[in-house]
């Protein structure tokens, strides 16, 4: 009995201390989840606190930079405030020497005797109408043309005015139907080149009538099938020029930018349209898209070299032309023709790949000599075929007496057929269709290549004489022997009297690869008066 209730009291104590520890580890799997809250809360006070400390020194500084900016604005402010009767004096002083020299030349009945001063004389009289048709008449002296127009229009009263009044002419002619409306476009791009290059704030009335004008322009565009290219540069100049930008859609631009990406200033254009971000994504459409050339010009003139390396995208680009070469040859079955086509093609691309890394100096990380030893292999190859075709067809003593025709006894023969001196804009096309090439696009340094006059710009003028590879439009082609054969190429309008539908409807473009004066190496970045700030979109 005894022993039955000690082993009831051991049982009952025992029961008692496993309670008793169940309740201790209960208590500190508690203590632990509290401790570890603890930490938890602890730390994210501490975050909290290191957040809130940052973000107080970031407000601070920028209430120290708002301040210090607010000061230097006040005090800019006051200067321009006590500057202003000097400025007005200096403006009204300025609008009566314009206007007594706009007095004189209508007093005057002697014609100027030269171009500037025929062009001086009628932007002081602020007639846009026949600014634009003298611009036309010395159409084959553009060269001479577009420094002299920027220097004209700040003799007029009201440039911004005198240039919106020929775009309104320019506009009306072509709402009517009426003749002459290429030249008078093609007038009106030199005068607001003119204009864009020099940076300025218009009033709100100039930039409302500019506006207005804009969207008559952009509701003309959109009903025409095929938007001609030097006209779509010459309307993005436009906004440009005048701050338009926010009347005109983003992917209008980016389309439109893509389009005529390989036209003469489009880069420069495009860097000034304020595309942010956006411009690397049309870099890399370009590169997708076999345009590697255009894509280093414009990395270029939007400062991302970095992101897009030049030497890269020239490397890409001369594997694809090589490539194209290799297909043509194969499929022609190294024919006359086919190794005509290659040649011209192969010849186009080197010039256009030796332009490039001489205006971007890349001449230590590009080696040329072996390109321009080729360059002047293919020249020398081409003039000796022009030559033979020439002695072939030619009535020389070996050849044979000209074939007399029936009828009245007369004997005639039919003149020799000139030869072919380039095949490669259609009869590569149809290869390339046929054979998928890759895509070869007509040579972005033509449209490169014209004389365009921009405020911090310096014109290369005797650059011909450095760089053997140099020619200017208004001038025949000599670079080489087979210049001989190509002195009748004689450009003496400008590279943008292009058709609507084509590129290479001009002979201007389609196919020239002589190099110009415009050196996009050596000049100054773009000075378009509302520009991008490059730096936030280094990629």
């Amino acid at each position: 009995m005894a022993t039955q209730l000690v082993a009831t009291t051991i049982s009952s104590e025992t029961n008692k201390v496993h309670q008793f520890f169940n309740e201790l580890e209960s208590q500190k799997n508690t203590l632990i989840k509290c401790t570890d809250l603890f930490t938890k809360l602890n730390n994210h006070f501490s975050f909290l606190q290191d957040s809130i400390s940052q973000k107080f020194q970031t407000l601070d500084s920028q209430f120290q930079s708002l301040e210090s900016r607010h000061k230097e604005t006040l005090e800019s402010l006051a200067n321009q405030e006590n500057s202003i009767p000097e400025r007005e004096s200096s403006a009204a002083a300025r609008i009566d020497e314009q206007k007594e020299a706009a007095l004189a030349a209508l007093r005057n009945p002697n014609p100027p005797s030269n171009i500037a001063a025929a062009l001086k004389s009628l932007s002081r009289k602020m007639d846009a109408e026949s600014l634009l048709m003298f611009v036309i008449s010395k159409r084959k002296e553009s060269i001479m043309l577009r420094p002299e127009i920027a220097a004209a229009l700040k003799e007029a009263v009201d440039a911004p005015r005198l240039v919106l009044d020929a775009v309104e002419e320019y506009l009306t002619c072509k709402t009517e139907g009426k003749s002459g409306v290429t030249d008078k476009r093609w007038a009106c791009g030199l005068l607001i080149q003119g204009l864009i290059s020099e940076s300025s704030v218009y009033s709100r009335t100039i930039v409302e009538r500019a506006g207005s004008l804009l969207d008559l322009w952009k509701e003309q565009l959109d009903g025409e099938p095929e938007k001609g290219a030097a006209e779509m540069v010459m309307f993005l100049q436009m906004v440009v020029c005048f701050g338009l930008r926010s009347k005109v859609d983003d992917e209008y631009l980016r389309k439109s930018v893509m389009k005529f990406a390989s036209r003469r200033d489009m880069a420069k254009v495009a860097a000034s349209l304020e595309f942010g971000d956006k411009m690397i994504d049309i870099i890399d459409e370009l590169v997708k898209n076999g345009k590697e050339m255009e894509a280093v010009y414009f990395a270029s003139e939007s400062g991302l070299t970095e992101r897009f390396k030049p030497i890269e995208l020239l490397n890409s680009y001369v594997r694809n032309y090589e490539n194209n070469v290799a297909t043509i040859l194969k499929s022609g079955n190294n024919s006359q023709v086919a190794t005509d086509e290659a040649n011209t093609l192969e010849l186009t691309s080197i010039k256009d790949v030796i332009k490039c890394v001489e205006d971007h100096k890349l001449e230590s990380k590009f080696r040329l000599d072996k390109l321009k030893r080729r360059v002047s292999q293919l020249d020398k190859n081409k003039f000796e075929r022009k030559n033979t075709s020439s002695f072939g067809s030619g009535s020389g003593s070996g050849s044979r007496p000209p074939r007399k025709r029936g009828g009245r006894g007369t004997s005639s023969s039919r003149p020799a057929k000139s030869a072919k001196t380039s095949v490669y804009p259609s009869s590569f096309s149809r290869l390339s269709r046929r054979n998928n090439l890759a895509p070869v696009h007509p040579s972005p340094i033509a449209r490169y290549s014209a004389p365009l006059h921009y405020q911090s710009q310096n014109m290369l003028e005797n650059s011909t004489a450095a760089n053997p590879y140099a020619g200017t439009y208004g001038t025949s082609i000599t670079q080489s022997p087979a210049g001989i054969g190509m002195a009748q190429q004689h450009y003496s309008y400008p590279v943008d009297n292009l058709g609507p539908s084509s590129y290479l409807s001009s002979s201007s473009y389609a196919g020239q690869t002589n190099y110009g004066q415009y050196d996009y190496g050596s000049a100054a970045p773009p000075t378009y008066p509302y520009t991008t700030d490059q730096t936030s979109y280094r990629g």
